[in-house]
Protein backbone atom coordinates (compact mmCIF):
# COMPACT_ATOMS: atom_id res chain seq x y z
CA UNK A 1 0.00 0.00 0.00
CA UNK A 2 2.73 1.79 0.89
CA UNK A 3 4.43 2.15 -2.60
CA UNK A 4 0.91 2.37 -4.19
CA UNK A 5 0.67 5.67 -2.29
CA UNK A 6 4.32 6.77 -3.44
CA UNK A 7 3.67 5.88 -7.45
CA UNK A 8 0.47 8.20 -6.96
CA UNK A 9 2.88 10.81 -5.47
CA UNK A 10 5.13 11.09 -8.15
CA UNK A 11 2.10 10.64 -10.73
CA UNK A 12 0.55 13.40 -8.95
CA UNK A 13 3.41 16.01 -8.55
CA UNK A 14 3.86 15.69 -12.25
CA UNK A 15 0.60 16.86 -12.64
CA UNK A 16 1.32 19.29 -10.07
CA UNK A 17 4.31 21.00 -11.33
CA UNK A 18 2.40 20.33 -15.18
CA UNK A 19 -0.29 22.44 -14.07
CA UNK A 20 1.79 24.82 -12.39
CA UNK A 21 0.12 23.95 -9.37
CA UNK A 22 2.49 24.07 -6.24
CA UNK A 23 1.98 21.63 -3.40
CA UNK A 24 3.97 20.61 -0.12
CA UNK A 25 4.94 17.46 -1.32
CA UNK A 26 4.80 16.27 2.46
CA UNK A 27 1.40 17.68 2.71
CA UNK A 28 0.22 15.62 -0.58
CA UNK A 29 1.53 12.25 0.85
CA UNK A 30 -0.68 13.16 3.81
CA UNK A 31 -3.70 13.02 1.99
CA UNK A 32 -3.26 10.31 0.19
CA UNK A 33 -2.35 8.40 3.45
CA UNK A 34 -5.75 10.41 5.22
CA UNK A 35 -8.19 9.14 2.28
CA UNK A 36 -6.52 5.68 2.12
CA UNK A 37 -7.28 4.90 5.64
CA UNK A 38 -10.91 6.40 5.47
CA UNK A 39 -12.42 5.80 1.69
CA UNK A 40 -13.12 2.00 0.25
CA UNK A 41 -12.35 3.86 -2.99
CA UNK A 42 -8.59 2.81 -3.87
CA UNK A 43 -8.91 4.63 -6.89
CA UNK A 44 -9.22 7.81 -5.42
CA UNK A 45 -5.77 9.39 -5.40
CA UNK A 46 -5.76 8.43 -9.47
CA UNK A 47 -9.13 10.26 -9.84
CA UNK A 48 -8.21 13.45 -7.95
CA UNK A 49 -4.39 14.06 -8.61
CA UNK A 50 -4.28 17.82 -8.03
CA UNK A 51 -7.00 18.28 -5.33
CA UNK A 52 -6.89 21.89 -5.44
CA UNK A 53 -7.52 22.58 -8.49
CA UNK A 54 -7.68 20.45 -12.00
CA UNK A 55 -9.08 17.83 -10.36
CA UNK A 56 -10.75 18.59 -6.95
CA UNK A 57 -13.22 16.57 -5.48
CA UNK A 58 -16.17 18.47 -2.56
CA UNK A 59 -14.46 16.97 0.31
CA UNK A 60 -10.95 18.48 0.45
CA UNK A 61 -10.53 22.22 0.56
CA UNK A 62 -7.57 24.02 0.02
CA UNK A 63 -6.09 27.38 0.68
CA UNK A 64 -3.00 29.44 -1.27
CA UNK A 65 -0.45 30.61 0.55
CA UNK A 66 2.72 32.77 -0.50
CA UNK A 67 2.94 35.68 -3.30
CA UNK A 68 0.78 35.79 -6.42
CA UNK A 69 3.90 34.88 -8.31
CA UNK A 70 4.65 31.92 -6.64
CA UNK A 71 1.46 30.39 -4.37
CA UNK A 72 1.60 27.10 -2.79
CA UNK A 73 -1.54 25.04 -2.29
CA UNK A 74 -2.70 24.11 1.31
CA UNK A 75 -5.06 21.22 2.61
CA UNK A 76 -7.18 23.26 4.99
CA UNK A 77 -10.66 20.88 5.01
CA UNK A 78 -11.13 17.38 4.44
CA UNK A 79 -14.95 16.15 5.29
CA UNK A 80 -17.05 12.73 4.21
CA UNK A 81 -20.45 12.89 4.89
CA UNK A 82 -23.53 12.42 3.25
CA UNK A 83 -24.45 16.03 1.89
CA UNK A 84 -21.55 15.24 -0.46
CA UNK A 85 -23.05 14.10 -3.67
CA UNK A 86 -21.99 10.65 -5.22
CA UNK A 87 -19.67 10.62 -1.87
CA UNK A 88 -17.35 6.94 -1.93
CA UNK A 89 -18.21 4.88 1.52
CA UNK A 90 -16.08 4.69 4.20
CA UNK A 91 -14.57 1.30 4.07
CA UNK A 92 -15.54 -1.59 7.25
CA UNK A 93 -11.89 -1.09 8.67
CA UNK A 94 -11.75 2.84 8.53
CA UNK A 95 -9.14 4.13 10.95
CA UNK A 96 -8.30 7.97 12.11
CA UNK A 97 -4.66 7.91 11.26
CA UNK A 98 -3.16 10.09 13.32
CA UNK A 99 0.32 9.51 11.62
CA UNK A 100 -1.05 10.81 8.02
CA UNK A 101 -3.18 13.79 10.26
CA UNK A 102 -0.06 14.89 10.99
CA UNK A 103 1.36 16.06 7.78
CA UNK A 104 -1.44 18.23 7.48
CA UNK A 105 -0.30 20.93 9.69
CA UNK A 106 -2.51 23.78 7.47
CA UNK A 107 -5.84 21.79 8.21
CA UNK A 108 -8.66 23.94 9.84
CA UNK A 109 -11.86 21.54 9.45
CA UNK A 110 -11.92 17.50 9.99
CA UNK A 111 -15.10 16.35 9.45
CA UNK A 112 -16.04 12.98 9.60
CA UNK A 113 -19.81 11.19 9.39
CA UNK A 114 -20.59 7.81 9.62
CA UNK A 115 -17.91 6.31 8.87
CA UNK A 116 -16.61 4.23 11.26
CA UNK A 117 -19.29 1.54 11.66
CA UNK A 118 -16.84 -1.78 11.16
CA UNK A 119 -13.98 -1.94 13.14
CA UNK A 120 -13.22 -0.62 16.37
CA UNK A 121 -11.72 3.24 16.45
CA UNK A 122 -10.34 5.33 19.03
CA UNK A 123 -9.96 8.75 19.45
CA UNK A 124 -5.43 9.61 18.98
CA UNK A 125 -4.57 11.56 22.22
CA UNK A 126 -1.29 12.47 20.25
CA UNK A 127 -3.35 13.66 17.40
CA UNK A 128 -3.97 16.94 19.27
CA UNK A 129 -1.57 19.64 20.38
CA UNK A 130 0.30 19.70 17.09
CA UNK A 131 -2.44 21.20 15.10
CA UNK A 132 -1.99 24.89 15.47
CA UNK A 133 -4.64 25.98 12.66
CA UNK A 134 -7.65 23.11 13.16
CA UNK A 135 -11.04 25.07 13.91
CA UNK A 136 -13.55 22.40 13.66
CA UNK A 137 -13.25 18.67 14.62
CA UNK A 138 -16.57 17.08 13.82
CA UNK A 139 -16.48 13.10 14.46
CA UNK A 140 -20.86 12.10 13.92
CA UNK A 141 -23.02 9.63 14.08
CA UNK A 142 -19.93 6.52 14.11
CA UNK A 143 -21.47 3.68 15.89
CA UNK A 144 -17.56 2.14 16.64
CA UNK A 145 -15.56 5.11 17.87
CA UNK A 146 -15.12 4.44 21.36
CA UNK A 147 -13.09 5.45 24.24
CA UNK A 148 -12.74 8.40 26.39
CA UNK A 149 -12.34 12.21 25.14
CA UNK A 150 -8.87 13.21 25.24
CA UNK A 151 -7.36 15.83 27.41
CA UNK A 152 -5.13 16.90 24.86
CA UNK A 153 -8.06 18.28 23.15
CA UNK A 154 -7.60 21.74 25.29
CA UNK A 155 -3.72 21.46 23.67
CA UNK A 156 -5.67 23.26 20.77
CA UNK A 157 -6.25 26.82 20.97
CA UNK A 158 -7.50 27.24 17.78
CA UNK A 159 -10.73 24.92 17.49
CA UNK A 160 -14.29 26.82 17.61
CA UNK A 161 -16.35 24.12 17.30
CA UNK A 162 -15.72 20.72 19.15
CA UNK A 163 -18.70 17.81 17.85
CA UNK A 164 -18.40 14.39 18.97
CA UNK A 165 -22.39 13.31 18.93
CA UNK A 166 -23.69 9.94 18.07
CA UNK A 167 -21.00 8.09 18.82
CA UNK A 168 -19.58 5.46 21.65
CA UNK A 169 -17.23 7.56 23.94
CA UNK A 170 -17.22 7.10 27.18
CA UNK A 171 -15.87 7.80 30.95
CA UNK A 172 -15.97 11.41 32.02
CA UNK A 173 -15.69 15.28 30.41
CA UNK A 174 -12.15 16.05 31.12
CA UNK A 175 -12.07 18.79 33.54
CA UNK A 176 -9.22 20.44 30.98
CA UNK A 177 -11.95 21.07 28.10
CA UNK A 178 -11.99 24.29 30.53
CA UNK A 179 -8.87 25.66 28.80
CA UNK A 180 -10.23 25.83 25.36
CA UNK A 181 -11.06 29.53 25.59
CA UNK A 182 -11.93 29.66 21.38
CA UNK A 183 -14.71 26.99 21.57
CA UNK A 184 -18.13 28.33 20.54
CA UNK A 185 -20.01 25.26 20.05
CA UNK A 186 -19.57 22.00 21.71
CA UNK A 187 -21.63 19.27 21.31
CA UNK A 188 -21.43 15.89 23.04
CA UNK A 189 -24.59 14.53 22.59
CA UNK A 190 -26.00 10.78 22.25
CA UNK A 191 -22.86 9.05 23.86
CA UNK A 192 -21.88 7.23 26.93
CA UNK A 193 -20.05 10.12 29.47
CA UNK A 194 -20.90 9.52 32.96
CA UNK A 195 -19.64 11.21 35.87
CA UNK A 196 -20.42 15.19 36.63
CA UNK A 197 -20.38 18.51 34.44
CA UNK A 198 -17.26 20.08 35.57
CA UNK A 199 -16.77 23.22 37.06
CA UNK A 200 -13.91 24.06 34.61
CA UNK A 201 -16.62 24.48 31.88
CA UNK A 202 -17.44 27.90 33.08
CA UNK A 203 -14.01 28.62 31.31
CA UNK A 204 -15.76 28.39 27.71
CA UNK A 205 -16.33 32.15 27.60
CA UNK A 206 -17.06 32.18 23.91
CA UNK A 207 -19.44 29.26 24.29
CA UNK A 208 -22.55 29.79 22.13
CA UNK A 209 -23.83 26.04 21.86
CA UNK A 210 -23.76 23.62 24.72
CA UNK A 211 -25.12 20.60 24.46
CA UNK A 212 -24.71 17.25 26.63
CA UNK A 213 -27.91 15.54 26.05
CA UNK A 214 -28.67 11.89 25.85
CA UNK A 215 -25.62 10.45 28.38
CA UNK A 216 -25.36 9.46 31.70
CA UNK A 217 -24.26 12.46 33.50
CA UNK A 218 -24.98 12.30 37.21
CA UNK A 219 -24.72 14.90 40.05
CA UNK A 220 -25.76 18.64 40.42
CA UNK A 221 -25.57 21.52 37.48
CA UNK A 222 -22.35 23.35 38.07
CA UNK A 223 -23.24 26.88 39.38
CA UNK A 224 -19.92 27.92 36.79
CA UNK A 225 -23.26 28.13 33.96
CA UNK A 226 -23.62 31.25 34.58
CA UNK A 227 -20.38 32.30 33.51
CA UNK A 228 -21.35 31.51 30.18
CA UNK A 229 -22.36 35.06 28.69
CA UNK A 230 -22.60 34.02 25.48
CA UNK A 231 -24.76 30.64 25.63
CA UNK A 232 -27.57 30.41 23.35
CA UNK A 233 -28.48 27.10 24.02
CA UNK A 234 -27.80 24.64 26.57
CA UNK A 235 -29.46 21.18 26.68
CA UNK A 236 -28.69 18.77 29.60
CA UNK A 237 -32.09 16.98 28.50
CA UNK A 238 -32.41 12.88 29.10
CA UNK A 239 -29.35 12.33 31.78
CA UNK A 240 -29.06 11.53 35.34
CA UNK A 241 -28.53 15.06 37.22
CA UNK A 242 -30.13 15.92 40.24
CA UNK A 243 -30.95 19.05 42.58
CA UNK A 244 -32.10 22.43 41.76
CA UNK A 245 -31.40 24.71 38.85
CA UNK A 246 -28.61 27.03 39.91
CA UNK A 247 -29.94 30.73 40.00
CA UNK A 248 -26.42 31.65 38.34
CA UNK A 249 -28.31 30.20 35.37
CA UNK A 250 -30.59 33.52 35.49
CA UNK A 251 -27.45 35.74 33.93
CA UNK A 252 -27.20 34.01 30.64
CA UNK A 253 -29.15 37.16 29.09
CA UNK A 254 -28.48 35.27 25.76
CA UNK A 255 -30.25 32.38 26.20
CA UNK A 256 -32.46 30.99 23.60
CA UNK A 257 -33.36 27.39 24.46
CA UNK A 258 -33.21 25.56 27.55
CA UNK A 259 -33.20 21.78 27.72
CA UNK A 260 -33.01 20.23 31.13
CA UNK A 261 -36.49 17.29 30.50
CA UNK A 262 -35.96 13.90 31.77
CA UNK A 263 -34.14 14.25 34.40
CA UNK A 264 -34.22 13.98 38.54
CA UNK A 265 -33.95 17.92 39.39
CA UNK A 266 -36.25 18.91 42.08
CA UNK A 267 -37.89 22.58 42.34
CA UNK A 268 -38.72 25.37 42.73
CA UNK A 269 -37.34 26.73 39.94
CA UNK A 270 -35.44 30.21 40.49
CA UNK A 271 -37.00 33.74 40.51
CA UNK A 272 -33.85 34.57 38.97
CA UNK A 273 -34.67 32.94 35.53
CA UNK A 274 -36.86 35.85 35.15
CA UNK A 275 -33.91 37.70 33.77
CA UNK A 276 -34.30 35.22 30.40
CA UNK A 277 -35.94 38.05 28.17
CA UNK A 278 -34.70 36.07 25.25
CA UNK A 279 -35.86 32.96 25.83
CA UNK A 280 -38.01 31.41 23.16
CA UNK A 281 -37.82 27.40 24.60
CA UNK A 282 -38.10 26.32 28.24
CA UNK A 283 -38.11 22.35 28.48
CA UNK A 284 -38.14 21.04 31.90
CA UNK A 285 -40.38 17.90 31.39
CA UNK A 286 -40.32 15.04 33.31
CA UNK A 287 -38.48 16.05 36.29
CA UNK A 288 -39.21 15.43 40.63
CA UNK A 289 -39.81 19.41 40.13
CA UNK A 290 -42.85 18.86 43.08
CA UNK A 291 -43.87 22.71 43.27
CA UNK A 292 -46.17 25.13 41.88
CA UNK A 293 -45.49 26.64 37.89
CA UNK A 294 -42.88 29.57 38.20
CA UNK A 295 -44.67 32.87 38.84
CA UNK A 296 -42.52 34.38 36.54
CA UNK A 297 -43.39 32.57 33.22
CA UNK A 298 -45.58 35.38 32.11
CA UNK A 299 -43.00 37.85 31.86
CA UNK A 300 -41.07 35.70 29.40
CA UNK A 301 -42.94 37.22 26.55
CA UNK A 302 -40.57 35.75 23.60
CA UNK A 303 -41.28 32.10 24.85
CA UNK A 304 -42.91 30.00 21.88
CA UNK A 305 -42.13 26.52 23.71
CA UNK A 306 -42.89 25.74 27.34
CA UNK A 307 -42.76 22.31 28.71
CA UNK A 308 -43.65 21.15 32.39
CA UNK A 309 -45.20 17.71 31.53
CA UNK A 310 -44.49 14.69 34.46
CA UNK A 311 -43.19 17.59 36.99
CA UNK A 312 -45.10 17.07 39.37
CA UNK A 313 -46.48 20.34 39.87
CA UNK A 314 -48.79 21.56 41.84
CA UNK A 315 -51.67 24.61 42.53
CA UNK A 316 -53.35 26.95 39.98
CA UNK A 317 -53.02 27.20 36.05
CA UNK A 318 -51.54 30.95 35.98
CA UNK A 319 -53.50 33.42 34.43
CA UNK A 320 -50.39 35.43 33.31
CA UNK A 321 -50.25 32.30 30.87
CA UNK A 322 -52.52 34.23 28.33
CA UNK A 323 -50.27 37.06 27.95
CA UNK A 324 -47.59 34.80 26.06
CA UNK A 325 -48.64 35.72 22.56
CA UNK A 326 -46.11 34.18 20.93
CA UNK A 327 -46.56 30.86 22.51
CA UNK A 328 -46.68 28.17 20.05
CA UNK A 329 -46.76 24.66 22.15
CA UNK A 330 -48.02 24.66 26.07
CA UNK A 331 -47.45 20.92 27.67
CA UNK A 332 -48.37 20.90 31.13
CA UNK A 333 -49.64 17.28 30.88
CA UNK A 334 -49.51 14.72 34.29
CA UNK A 335 -49.48 17.08 36.80
CA UNK A 336 -51.51 18.22 39.64
CA UNK A 337 -52.43 21.46 38.83
CA UNK A 338 -55.96 22.21 40.02
CA UNK A 339 -57.97 24.99 38.47
CA UNK A 340 -60.26 26.08 35.77
CA UNK A 341 -58.96 25.80 32.14
CA UNK A 342 -59.44 29.78 31.38
CA UNK A 343 -60.74 31.22 28.07
CA UNK A 344 -57.86 33.20 27.61
CA UNK A 345 -56.03 30.66 26.28
CA UNK A 346 -57.71 30.19 23.33
CA UNK A 347 -57.02 33.12 22.41
CA UNK A 348 -53.20 33.19 22.01
CA UNK A 349 -52.57 33.67 18.49
CA UNK A 350 -49.60 31.28 17.42
CA UNK A 351 -51.04 28.28 20.02
CA UNK A 352 -50.91 25.38 18.21
CA UNK A 353 -50.59 22.85 20.86
CA UNK A 354 -52.30 22.52 24.14
CA UNK A 355 -52.18 19.47 26.30
CA UNK A 356 -53.57 19.85 29.88
CA UNK A 357 -54.28 16.17 30.43
CA UNK A 358 -53.99 14.01 33.02
CA UNK A 359 -54.32 16.88 35.91
CA UNK A 360 -56.91 17.68 38.43
CA UNK A 361 -58.87 20.81 36.64
CA UNK A 362 -62.12 21.26 37.50
CA UNK A 363 -65.10 23.48 36.26
CA UNK A 364 -66.55 24.47 32.99
CA UNK A 365 -64.19 24.20 29.48
CA UNK A 366 -65.75 26.98 27.38
CA UNK A 367 -62.91 28.07 24.78
CA UNK A 368 -63.15 29.38 21.11
CA UNK A 369 -65.23 27.20 18.64
CA UNK A 370 -62.47 28.40 16.18
CA UNK A 371 -59.73 27.18 18.53
CA UNK A 372 -60.65 24.08 19.13
CA UNK A 373 -60.98 23.30 15.40
CA UNK A 374 -57.90 24.73 14.65
CA UNK A 375 -56.25 22.71 17.00
CA UNK A 376 -58.15 19.87 16.57
CA UNK A 377 -55.85 16.39 17.84
CA UNK A 378 -53.46 18.84 18.98
CA UNK A 379 -55.64 20.25 22.29
CA UNK A 380 -55.88 17.44 25.03
CA UNK A 381 -57.70 17.88 27.81
CA UNK A 382 -57.91 14.47 28.91
CA UNK A 383 -57.85 12.58 32.18
CA UNK A 384 -59.46 15.69 34.30
CA UNK A 385 -62.55 14.20 35.99
CA UNK A 386 -63.91 17.65 37.29
CA UNK A 387 -64.10 19.19 33.87
CA UNK A 388 -67.17 19.79 31.84
CA UNK A 389 -68.45 21.69 28.73
CA UNK A 390 -71.65 23.55 27.49
CA UNK A 391 -69.96 23.10 23.51
CA UNK A 392 -71.40 20.14 21.71
CA UNK A 393 -69.28 19.53 18.01
CA UNK A 394 -70.35 17.24 15.38
CA UNK A 395 -67.14 13.92 15.78
CA UNK A 396 -64.97 14.45 12.90
CA UNK A 397 -61.03 12.54 12.50
CA UNK A 398 -59.59 15.78 12.89
CA UNK A 399 -61.36 16.50 16.50
CA UNK A 400 -59.87 16.21 19.67
CA UNK A 401 -61.29 12.46 21.42
CA UNK A 402 -60.39 13.92 24.85
CA UNK A 403 -62.54 16.82 24.14
CA UNK A 404 -65.18 15.09 22.60
CA UNK A 405 -65.58 12.91 25.56
CA UNK A 406 -65.71 15.85 28.06
CA UNK A 407 -69.06 15.45 29.62
CA UNK A 408 -71.93 17.83 29.37
CA UNK A 409 -72.50 20.33 32.52
CA UNK A 410 -75.80 19.31 31.83
CA UNK A 411 -74.95 15.83 33.28
CA UNK A 412 -72.23 16.73 36.19
CA UNK A 413 -74.44 16.42 39.77
CA UNK A 414 -72.23 18.60 41.80
CA UNK A 415 -69.31 16.91 44.18
CA UNK A 416 -69.98 13.44 42.62
CA UNK A 417 -69.29 13.68 39.15
CA UNK A 418 -65.79 15.56 40.70
CA UNK A 419 -64.82 11.85 41.87
CA UNK A 420 -62.98 8.89 40.29
CA UNK A 421 -65.32 6.22 39.59
CA UNK A 422 -64.02 3.64 42.09
CA UNK A 423 -64.33 6.34 45.14
CA UNK A 424 -68.02 6.67 44.25
CA UNK A 425 -69.16 4.98 47.25
CA UNK A 426 -67.84 8.02 49.75
CA UNK A 427 -71.25 10.22 48.16
CA UNK A 428 -73.81 7.12 48.05
CA UNK A 429 -76.47 7.00 51.01
CA UNK A 430 -76.38 4.63 53.37
CA UNK A 431 -79.43 3.27 52.08
CA UNK A 432 -77.72 2.95 48.38
CA UNK A 433 -77.85 -0.87 46.97
CA UNK A 434 -76.26 -2.13 44.03
CA UNK A 435 -77.75 -1.36 40.55
CA UNK A 436 -79.35 -4.56 39.86
CA UNK A 437 -81.50 -3.93 43.45
CA UNK A 438 -82.55 -0.98 42.18
CA UNK A 439 -86.12 -1.67 42.51
CA UNK A 440 -85.31 -2.64 45.52
CA UNK A 441 -84.60 0.56 46.65
CA UNK A 442 -87.64 2.14 45.08
CA UNK A 443 -89.39 0.06 47.24
CA UNK A 444 -87.22 1.34 50.50
CA UNK A 445 -88.13 4.67 49.62
CA UNK A 446 -91.94 4.26 49.39
CA UNK A 447 -92.31 2.02 52.69
CA UNK A 448 -90.05 4.96 54.08
CA UNK A 449 -92.80 7.45 53.87
CA UNK A 450 -95.52 5.36 54.52
CA UNK A 451 -93.54 4.69 57.94
CA UNK A 452 -93.37 8.56 58.28
CA UNK A 453 -97.33 9.31 57.53
CA UNK A 454 -98.40 6.22 60.00
CA UNK A 455 -96.29 7.84 62.65
CA UNK A 456 -97.74 11.42 61.80
CA UNK A 457 -101.43 10.30 62.13
CA UNK A 458 -100.95 8.55 65.43
CA UNK A 459 -98.86 11.61 66.81
CA UNK A 460 -101.89 13.78 66.01
CA UNK A 461 -104.40 11.38 67.41
CA UNK A 462 -102.74 11.51 70.39
CA UNK A 463 -103.03 15.37 70.72
CA UNK A 464 -106.82 15.27 70.47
Amino acid sequence: MASCICFLVLFSMFFVFAAGEIMEENELVGLFEVMDSLLDDTSWGEMHPLPCTDTPWPGVQCEIAGDLNSPIFHITKIHIGPDILSPPCCKFNATLSSKALLKLPYLKTLSLFNCFTGSPVYIPSTLFGTFSTLELLALRSNPTLFGEIPSSLAKVPTLRVLSLSQNNLYGRIPKEIGGMVSLEQLDLSYNKLSGSIPQEIGGLRSLTILDLSWNGLQGELPYSLGQLQHLEKIDFSSNKLQGRVPQDVGHLKELVLLDFSHNLLTGPIPETLSGLQKLEYLIIEDNPINSGLPLFIGRLKKLKVLSFSGCGLTGPLLTSLSHLDGLIALSLDNNNLSDTVTPALGMLPNLDHLNLSHNFLTGEVSLPEGFINRLGKRLDLGGNVGLCTRQKFKKTNKMSPSFLQTPSCLETRGPAALDHSNNIKKVKPVWYQDSNMSSGSGRLDHQSFEFGSTFLVCFLISLI
